[in-house]
């Protein structure tokens, strides 16, 4: 064969070649959606030990982070750093004096429920423990403009539904996502707001923080009889048995979140995805399981993009020893595109 014609062959073959590669690398990324997540390590609380005294898994955040590494749907193209929040943008919902006893170790033992907190001295409170919350809810707001760019957001952290204005309680001391709602609506970014929360637990201190507002939407799936008591009265109250199901949670779930998604029309959702319905948490009754967890988060993302209404993921409570692993693997599905929201 003529060296000329070796060639054009040679070229043809390389060409086939190319083309098959291109697209085979085209496609892994097609495996995987890129959701942006928002993370880092001073996420974590730690006072010498005396964090373990509480029920809620300190290490939960960081054991996710690691493990969503690890499955490979994490890396730098996706991961992004929080700043912590600024103190006028913590002014746009907590009051001066609010902000002012969270220097006080005294008081902070009465918000987070744990009364050894007392014993910090104040430079380590603010260190170990009202830092992390601050960058945390920082981490919201970081995702919530991701969110608006990319059309979902997931921060490791977050979702601190019981902190109050003038108050904290329930372990939450900065109510990160109505102050990742006032900032965006400050800044012309949005108009309306919804709050979809399935903590088994309600959302009590969001409700007050965004009571009376017609531009906020608050919608919170809760067992009664339980923490809180009395309860707020939110835009959308839905009541979940004790002992509830994976299925009997969806029906519910199916059943009234599109009402709420059309009644409020959001241009933003703010999923608050607290994990405390599992079997065997200590502080609730559900008997649900990591599949139904799964279901119930990757039905609210399908919701949301259904209608093209960008979409930030807050990881709220959950104290059972498996909580983690119940989100990681929820929030690995969601990268996977995995269905899982059919019963």
């Amino acid at each position: 064969m003529k060296k000329w014609l070796q060639a054009i062959v040679f070229l043809m073959w390389s060409c086939l070649v190319l083309s098959c590669t291109s697209q085979q690398l085209v496609a892994d990324p097609d495996a995987l959606d890129r959701i942006p997540v928002v993370y880092d390590k001073g996420y974590r609380i730690g006072a010498f030990g005396l964090e373990k005294l509480h029920p809620f898994d300190i290490g939960k955040y960081q054991k996710i982070h690691r493990g969503l590494k690890k499955a490979g749907v994490l890396n730098e193209e996706n991961e992004h750093r929080p700043e912590p929040l600024a103190r006028e943008t913590l002014l746009l919902v907590h009051s001066q004096d609010y902000l002012e006893t969270l220097k006080s170790p005294a008081w902070v033992a009465v918000y987070l429920e744990a009364p050894a907190v007392r014993l910090l001295p104040k430079r380590m409170l603010k260190r170990s423990l009202i830092d992390p919350f601050i960058l945390a809810s920082g981490g919201t707001l970081k995702a919530s403009r991701l969110a608006l760019d990319h059309g979902a957001a997931i921060n490791l952290g977050g979702g601190y539904h019981h902190a109050k204005p003038e108050s904290g309680e329930g372990f939450c001391v900065i109510a990160d996502v109505p102050i990742a709602i006032r900032k965006l609506q400050k800044e012309g970014e949005i108009k309306r707001a919804l709050v979809v929360d399935t903590d088994i637990h309600q959302g009590n201190g969001t409700i007050v923080c965004l009571e009376d507002d017609p531009s906020t939407f608050t919608f919170s799936m809760h067992e009664s009889g339980i923490y809180p008591v009395p309860k707020e009265t939110g835009d959308r109250d839905v009541s979940v048995p004790a002992g509830v199901t994976d299925d009997a949670y969806m029906r519910s779930l199916k059943h009234w979140l599109p009402k709420v998604i059309a009644k409020s029309k959001p241009d933003i959702v703010f999923y608050v995805s607290g994990c405390d319905a599992l079997a065997g948490d200590p502080l609730a009754n559900g008997t649900m399981t990591h599949e139904g967890i799964a279901r119930r988060d990757a039905y609210v993302l399908a919701e949301c993009r259904k209608r093209k209404i960008p979409f930030v993921m807050t990881l709220a409570g959950g104290y059972s020893k498996d909580a983690w692993q119940a989100q990681y693997k929820s929030i690995v599905g969601l990268m996977k595109k995995e269905d899982v929201t059919s019963p």
